[in-house]
């Protein structure tokens, strides 16, 4: 794991972290984005991986279906919660404030402690 890896893996750590004190703060639209932002970080570590660096969200996401979901290297279902989390976020940030509901939100945060396992078995554990 290299140290732009780590630290990527440490900012969706607490990305998860912020995910769940906004959902406990009836926050579900900011909730839903923080774990998106948890699983964007994931996905750029993957590709920090390779070597692969991109400026926009959505360069990001499309390499990372490109690289790891179509090849094999990750179950495809994570590009599509990647880009349904995109989505959702679009919805919390600049939607009504009734856009995200907390079961929408409730499912992000799981998905993203997806995202972190999954990290953690082909990255390598996150640094304490």
């Amino acid at each position: 794991m290299t140290d732009e890896q780590a630290e990527l893996l440490l900012e969706a750590r607490d990305s998860v972290a912020a995910a769940k004190l906004l959902l406990g703060g009836e926050y579900p639209g900011y909730a839903a984005s923080r774990a998106y932002f948890a699983m964007f970080y994931v996905a750029e570590s993957f590709l920090e991986g390779e070597g692969l660096s991109f400026s926009k969200h959505s360069a990001v996401i499309a390499a990372f279906g490109r690289e790891f979901a179509r090849t094999g290297r990750v179950p495809a279902e994570f590009h599509r919660y990647l880009m349904e989390a995109q989505e959702l976020r679009h919805s919390g940030d600049y939607g009504a404030r009734s856009a995200v509901n907390h079961e929408q939100a409730t499912e992000q945060i799981k998905r993203a402690e997806q995202f972190l396992s999954l990290a953690e078995r082909l990255i390598g554990p996150i640094p304490a």
